[in-house]
């Protein structure tokens, strides 16, 4: 899955980082934000597009769904 997001630099992804590891695993997700939508890619079967942008959004992040991987 990948996702725009307002994730836009390392004190962002530091933030955001204890909450995709517990959700999506270690390993399983990156941001990058050298792109101008600043893609958050999620690679983990069974997870819910809609838990991704909650979790996010809990903490004060926006991820909106762009694709499916």
């Amino acid at each position: 899955m990948k996702f725009k997001t307002n994730i836009n630099c390392g004190s962002c992804i530091a933030s955001v980082t204890p909450v995709l590891d517990e959700i999506a695993g270690p390993g399983n997700w990156e941001v990058n934000t050298n792109l101008p939508l600043k893609i958050l890619s999620i690679d983990k079967p069974g997870l819910s597009p809609e838990e991704i942008t909650l979790k996010l959004s809990e903490i004060g992040y926006k991820a909106d769904l762009v694709a499916m991987a």
